[in-house]
């Protein structure tokens, strides 16, 4: 590893940094001369998959678009100990496609999606879909603690 190489965090550590839940910042692609459409989001963590998932607004509105199968990339960061961050990125998926119900299911149960009000209406008014992200890349850094 040369000096100028991140500081990795290894599975345990990034593991206890996620947690079961805690939030974020998702950024969803767009058409290629827009920048990606990112917006705060809670997230649950599920260790034994390596799997996250997410509670979006998706409402008449449309700002997000079509969800499912949307390329994302998903941050979150922190300060225990020193600066953390952990960046997945993959493809969304809708917990209720064919195929990953019963896996979805179990994962569900493993997690704990905070639930965060950045509306400007009553949280019944607002239309939710669950999604989650088994990442195609998933890096976990950590402050290096080096003398100036």
């Amino acid at each position: 590893m040369s000096a100028d190489s991140p500081v990795e965090m290894d599975d345990p550590e990034r593991e206890k940094f996620l947690g079961t839940g805690g939030t974020g910042v998702i950024s969803l692609s767009s058409a290629a001369d827009d920048p990606p459409h990112s917006v705060p989001v809670s997230y649950g963590y599920d260790a034994t998959e390596a799997t996250f998932y997410f509670r979006l607004a998706t409402g008449a509105d449309g700002s997000k678009g079509e969800l499912d199968d949307r390329p994302v990339s998903f941050v979150t960061t922190g300060e225990t100990d020193g600066w953390r961050s952990v960046v997945a990125r993959g493809r969304l998926e809708d917990v209720e496609s064919e195929g990953i119900a019963t896996e979805t299911l179990a994962g569900l149960d493993r997690v704990d999606i905070p639930l965060v009000d950045i509306f400007h209406r009553p949280l019944r008014e607002i239309e939710f879909g669950f999604y989650r992200l088994v990442p195609d890349e998933l890096t976990a850094r950590v402050e290096s603690k080096t003398d100036s």
